[in-house]
């Protein structure tokens, strides 16, 4: 039986690879012009940097996790976390290996995905099965800290890194992390009890194929205009998905997802609400970014830096989120929680115009971070709390997976009403690729108003969707631990909490 002690040094040493495994997500994103100009390539090939690894990252979650289950979290993550490091090299060194640069690249971080989700479901995992259930919610706050942090602190160093000793950094840095978190996870982690389970090969190929036509089609489907094969990859890996869930429901063989998982009322509405979480945090920072740079006429790491009060709010909130979760009726949290982070973004809104204060616009920042602290954790606390311990991988997995889908469907629906309301505001000809090409370089006077204009009408779309999310999140049920004559928090719990 690991001892909480254990349990909590097993957490800090996955936590290293989980964060380096989410900054990538969102650090090539300020790269994204070096990277064109030092590997003399086209816009849409550099997007594949971000998508093939996005692309590879969602598909195979749902097995991965599943693997967790069979063959042990930590061997599964020490895997995960060799090729994703192994990977990270190959991405920096992407210019001096033979072939085309840019394929070599594109190449790399597509299995540096395959890393990330092989190491993604056991960090929820090993939570779910070394904590108990009473005392989940301070680990899952730390997880969801964690993820929260990353998303907003990956730009950020992306511009510190970009501007300092160029963009292969940004993967050359993953290394030395990469080989810290392999020692810590081997040393700490403990060896957790595997389970005998059968693997479905027809699931296997089924939600993968239709993973893969759903996040390729929504990724690709902007960028050719949503032409009429877009449609079909969507429907097409809508359509195998519906089919797996089918088979996953007969009986006979083992699924590779237990839809008993779903019978848990919370599960279910977590799963709904954190994938309108993975939406907004993927679409609300890309027309932020556009304003910072494009109207006000901040550089990359300047623009970078008008989120850190999100990351400082967030870090520092942590552990009150987590004291919180193990006492309250998740509802109390994640519902004020994203409701400010909703109101954020409609603060954003309102103020995005030429010559916007730079600390009135450091407000909605910190208002983010702080519904940020209490939603991360006490939503993925609220998913895992009741998992049977022999589905915990797979149950992570789903989890993981919603959140992947939501991050895609927020990418594919941003890019086309940027596009929209560009055109909407902007003169003839101006499109998201003049935008683009304008980051860092402020816009003319006359054109600044129409842009921001623009992206401010852009953003009430995540506002919405996280909006949508509360909803969901009001019908969270007591969890089993606080159904004993729990009504609440205690007095000595909520003092505890307090930083």
């Amino acid at each position: 039986m690991t001892s909480e002690r254990e349990a909590w040094r097993a957490l800090w040493a996955l936590v290293i690879g989980f964060f380096m495994i989410l900054v990538d997500t969102t650090i090539v994103t300020v790269a994204n012009p070096s990277i064109q100009r030092g590997l003399h390539t086209g816009t849409n090939s550099v997007i594949w940097v971000t998508s093939a690894y996005l692309l590879a990252y969602a598909v195979p979650l749902l097995i991965t996790g599943r693997l967790g289950d069979r063959y042990g979290p930590k061997r599964i993550y020490l895997v995960g976390l060799v090729i994703f490091t192994l990977s990270s090299l190959a991405c920096g060194l992407a210019d001096a290996l033979p072939g085309s640069g840019i394929g070599n690249l594109i190449a790399a971080r597509g299995v540096q995905g395959i890393g990330a989700a092989l190491m993604t479901p056991q960090t929820m995992a090993v939570i779910t099965r070394t904590f108990p259930a009473a005392k989940r919610g301070s680990a899952m706050a730390l997880w969801g800290a964690t993820a929260g942090v990353a998303s907003l602190l990956g730009p950020l160093l992306g511009g510190v890194l970009v501007d300092g000793p160029g963009w292969e950094w940004i993967f050359f840095v993953n290394v030395p992390i990469g080989v810290g978190a392999f020692i810590a996870a081997r040393a700490l982690v403990p060896d957790l009890e595997t389970h005998s389970h059968t693997f479905d090969w027809l699931g296997v190929a089924l939600s993968g194929l239709g993973m893969f036509g759903l996040v390729f089609g929504l990724q690709e489907g902007q960028s050719h205009d949503w032409v009429a094969w877009i449609w079909v990859c969507i429907g097409g890996g809508v359509a195998l998905l519906v089919v797996f869930v089918l088979t996953q429901g007969r009986g006979g063989r083992e699924p590779l997802l237990p839809l008993k998982l779903f019978k848990d009322r919370n599960f279910s509405l977590a799963n709904a609400t954190i994938a309108s979480v993975g939406f907004m945090v993927t679409s609300a920072f890309i027309p932020i970014a556009y304003f910072f740079q494009v109207v006000l006429g901040l550089s990359p790491t300047q623009s970078a830096l008008m989120t850190a009060p999100s990351a400082v709010a967030t870090m520092v909130l942590a552990r009150v989120a987590g004291k919180l979760t193990d006492a309250v009726h998740p509802r109390y949290l994640v519902v004020p929680g994203t409701l400010l982070v909703s109101a954020s973004l409609w603060l954003y809104s309102l103020l995005m115009a030429p010559g916007a204060s730079i600390l009135a616009l450091l407000v909605p920042s910190l208002m983010l971070g702080v519904g940020s602290a209490f939603m991360w954790g006490p939503i993925s606390s609220t998913a895992t709390r009741n998992l049977p311990l022999q589905d915990s991988g797979a149950g992570a997995g789903v989890y993981n997976t919603t959140r992947q889908i939501g991050s895609v469907l927020g990418s594919a629906a941003i890019a086309t009403l940027i596009a929209n309301r560009l055109a909407a505001h902007m003169p003839a000809g101006f499109g998201a690729s003049q935008g683009q090409s304008s980051a860092g370089l402020q816009l003319p006077a006359a054109l600044q108003g129409g842009f921001a204009t623009a992206m401010s009408q852009t953003l009430v779309l995540p506002a919405v969707v996280v909006l949508a999310g509360t909803l969901v999140a009001a019908f969270f049920v007591r969890p089993l631990h606080l159904r004993d004559g729990a009504q609440g928090p205690s007095k000595r719990s909520v003092r505890e909490a307090r930083p």
